[in-house]
């Protein structure tokens, strides 16, 4: 009985190593939950239960205890990790992997810190900004001055973020500083179409992830999951409009 108890931690132990990790890197909420209860199948409990929301996950076994609930604080996107965790399930779906090694394999994803440095991320924004625009049938006289307004916006929203953690707060004065840039640009008789730069300068910030995550969790029926991931998608979206608002409106 002592080893069977043991046995349940350890697999409750990976199968809430791996959700949070998916779900700390944009996976959407039923794709967690299928994983979690796919490895505690393979692992040979077969009646586990999961409960998932963007703010925590809950899962259990029946008739096993504990009840483990782990809190989720910080929430990116990292397709890349959502992959590989989705890779190493299919590994222990096959009987590839022992616990034990599982649990390493999720250990190393999650201290692992393989993303894009700043400086390349502010350039891929600043590149799409100006594709945005041609896409937008935008004029390619403006394409600089949207890489400009886009890369300026991207990197303010970057820095506002690690100097305040409110996402919001700092999307909004990024969309300000885009606004505001993007009128100088008209104003000084360099730029062309005003909104075609705003549009696709502030692409960018726009949260495309978390709007098709809120529609596939509502048709998969995770409704707390689908509302909160809205509710953000639209303060992002507000935070965003009005950002550029009261940078036209003090332009002007």
């Amino acid at each position: 009985m002592k080893n069977s108890h043991t046995d349940a931690n350890a697999v409750v132990d990976v199968c809430l190593l791996a959700g949070k990790i998916m779900l700390q890197s944009g996976a959407e909420t039923y794709r967690v939950e299928d994983t979690m209860m796919r490895i505690a199948a393979s692992y040979g409990m077969e009646h586990s239960h999961s409960f998932v929301m963007p703010t925590g996950i809950i899962f259990s076994i029946d008739g096993l205890d504990p009840t483990k609930l782990v809190r989720i604080t910080d929430r990116s996107t990292d397709l890349h990790k959502v992959a590989v965790v989705n890779s190493i399930s299919r590994k222990i779906s096959a009987g590839e992997l022992t616990i034990k090694d599982a649990h390493q394999q999720f250990k190393q994803i999650e201290t692992a810190h393989e993303v894009y440095p700043i400086w390349f991320q502010i350039l891929a924004a600043a590149l799409a900004s100006g594709c945005f625009l041609i896409m937008f049938q935008g004029q390619w006289h403006d394409f600089f001055y949207a890489v400009i307004a886009g890369g300026l916006g991207y990197t303010c929203m970057v820095y506002f973020h690690d100097l305040v953690k409110i996402k919001f707060f700092a999307e909004f004065l990024a969309s300000f500083v885009i606004g505001m840039t993007s009128f100088l640009f008209i104003w000084a008789g360099f730029g062309l179409e005003l909104d075609k730069i705003i549009i696709g300068s502030v692409m960018p910030l726009v949260p495309g992830l978390l709007i098709t995550n809120a529609v596939r969790d509502l048709m998969a029926g995770h409704l707390v999951s689908s509302l909160s991931k809205g509710a953000e998608a639209f303060l992002t979206a507000f935070a965003i409009g009005a950002g550029i608002a009261i940078s036209i409106g003090f332009s002007f």
